[in-house]
């Protein structure tokens, strides 16, 4: 008989006897006297454990191009994702980087569990190696990305020391009580993923950088089963780039750059072309390489940050090269003009950077004029306009030929407009919505979309640097801010400079400086000799003795009025000598210069 028979016999039987147990109970209910009745008990059912809440706290890439980091705490534990850098605005003199500010990170250096990164630009890779400075966290991301990442921590020296895990595309790793999916995504740097952070407080998706191309140059289209997968599970919190938020339609793809670079190439079959790209767009670069390589030419390759990106690129096999087409750049004498394409850094017009050199002349060697054929492929990053308009007029005024932004499709974005947007939020479909990585203007943007799709207004976030949120599936609320901001680095000062450095830099810079120079009795305090006066950035010397004299005159008065009055102290004798000459160089041209009393006593 099969358990079943067994089974249903058994039941059966007890069913059948049911007479003779309630006889029992009967003969059993004579023998006692009394029996205390009670209700059976109800059992509870248990309660369902509400989920806890997660962090986020932004410390950069809000309200700003670049700088990315974002920092997530739930049960005591803590992650970092991406730590970029930006190129410094005009207001920032000297200045050679900005990062964020580790402060926070600092404070909570006992909970971080590791830094995760979406991609290997430098807006996301570029702070690594202050950060690591300070603190050896465990670094994880793509092969391409971890490479990238290696070669900077060789010049800064920390390479030996750090912990760095390669992560594939479609994987996942366990970092206390988070568990980071990475999902790849299309970019304009191979290797770029999105990251879902499976945690107890629930899901929280970040896109990275990302747009959807269905024919990406390399490698496979974006993963958007994963998304709807996630989607379909729950989300509870969409961070979503919105760098292109404010552009409607779909960013092309990236086919349609090589098509434009065939046609230019057989249009510019006398010239030697040079081509200024990002150094991180390995895609472009492959792109440049296989047109040049079709039309029998030479590559070089000019800037630093350009070399090292391809030869990253290439031992990890990002880059295709045929065989004897890279030459030195010392070589480019050697080969006819017409057979050699410069690849080169200075798309966003960098002062320092190679294609800026060769329009004013200052690249050791590359000398361009006419027979120069240059194809800037980049759009300008917002707040580089003018730099980029300054290089090319000047390359124009060589008698170079200039393509640029909007001539022909010689560059496409790397980043999602405003249908691939609603593409990726409607398959995700989270509770709460929180655009990042772009100005006001796109982050509003992005919220607008959010909110033409159905997502709550309140369900909305837009932060700023140093926000701090806290949000479970009950609420989402701003909590106090963090410290946060920016870190300038200047050579290899990193910190040292800040806003009164800024300030006095920007002063110095707009109206000049004017040295007072006296040398006082040690005894009495009455001027020895001087005051001589120096001239930098005011005026020319040579056509303002005039002036010069009556600042002189002035600032010996104040001296000799100090002395007779018996006031010795610094800090009073050069206010006095601040304030008016100030008063007077004002009310003679106008202008406001730093003044500078230099004082010794003999």
């Amino acid at each position: 008989m099969s358990a079943e028979n067994n089974k249903f016999k058994k039941n059966y039987s007890g069913k059948r006897n049911s007479k003779d147990a309630k006889s029992n109970s009967a003969k059993s209910f004579s023998k006692k006297k009394t029996v205390k009745r009670t209700s059976p008990k109800r059992t509870k059912k248990p309660q369902k454990k509400a989920k806890p809440s997660i962090k986020i706290s932004f410390l950069g890439g809000l309200n700003e191009i670049g700088k990315n980091i974002t920092m997530f705490e739930c049960e005591g534990d803590i992650i970092l994702l991406d730590c970029g850098m930006a190129f410094p605005d005009g207001d920032m003199l000297g200045v050679d980087l900005v990062i964020p500010d580790f402060t926070y990170i600092e404070q909570n250096i006992d909970k971080v569990k590791g830094l995760v990164v979406t991609h290997g630009h430098e807006d996301h890779i570029g702070g690594i190696p202050f950060l690591l400075s300070r603190m050896n966290i465990p670094i994880f991301g793509t092969p391409l990305t971890i490479g990238l990442i290696g070669n900077k921590l060789k010049e800064h020296n920390l390479f030996n020391s750090a912990k760095l895990n390669v992560i594939n595309a479609g994987s996942k790793v366990k970092l206390g009580c988070f568990e980071a999916e990475f999902i790849r995504v299309n970019h304009s740097i191979p290797d770029s993923v999105a990251i879902a952070l499976h945690t107890p407080a629930g899901t929280v998706v970040h896109s990275g950088d990302f747009k959807i191309d269905c024919t990406p140059f390399v490698g496979d289209m974006i993963d958007l089963h994963a998304f709807a997968r996630l989607g379909h599970e729950g989300v509870l919190a969409f961070l979503c780039e919105s760098t292109n938020a404010d552009r409607p339609g779909y960013t092309a793809t990236e086919q349609t750059v090589t098509a434009s670079l065939d046609t230019l190439f057989n249009d510019a079959s006398n010239d030697r072309i040079i081509i200024a790209t990002f150094a991180s767009n390995v895609n472009r670069v492959q792109q440049i390489i296989d047109v040049a390589y079709k039309y029998k030419r030479k590559v070089a390759f000019s800037g630093r940050s350009m070399v090292n990106y391809m030869n990253v690129a290439e031992e990890l096999g990002y880059l295709k090269v045929p065989k004897n087409i890279i030459i030195d750049i010392d070589m480019l004498d050697r080969y006819p003009r017409e057979q050699i394409v410069l690849i080169t850094t200075g798309s966003q017009g960098e002062p320092m950077s190679a294609l800026s050199r060769m329009a004013y002349s200052d690249h050791r060697k590359v000398m361009v004029g006419e027979g120069d054929f240059i194809i800037i492929s980049a759009n300008p990053i917002p707040g580089n306009e003018k730099s980029v308009g300054n290089v090319i007029d000047e390359l124009l005024k060589r008698g170079c030929k200039v393509v640029y932004e909007g001539m022909y499709d010689v560059h496409v974005s790397g980043h999602a407009c405003q249908e691939e947007l609603k593409i990726l939020q409607k398959l995700v479909n989270a509770k709460y919505f929180i655009p990042v990585h772009g100005e006001q203007k796109h982050l509003r943007k992005n919220a607008e979309i959010a909110q033409s799709l159905g997502v709550d207004k309140k369900n909305i976030y837009i932060g700023d640097i140093g926000s701090q949120i806290e949000l479970n599936e009950e609420h989402i609320k701003e909590l106090s801010s963090v410290p946060a901001g920016k870190v300038f680095v200047d050579g290899l000062g990193v910190g040292d400079v800040g806003s009164i450095v800024l300030r006095d830099r920007k002063h110095l810079a707009q109206d000049g400086l004017i040295i007072i120079v006296a040398s006082l009795d040690v005894y009495d305090g009455h001027v020895i000799s001087g005051p001589d006066i120096v001239s930098r950035g005011f005026v020319y010397v040579r056509e303002s003795e005039e002036l010069l004299d009556e600042i002189r005159s002035s600032a010996l008065r104040i001296l000799e009025d100090c002395a007779d009055r018996n006031i010795h102290e610094w800090g009073i004798i050069k206010n006095r000598i601040k304030d008016d000459i100030s008063k007077l160089i004002t009310q003679k041209t106008r202008r406001s210069p730093m003044i500078l009393p230099i004082l010794q006593e003999v």
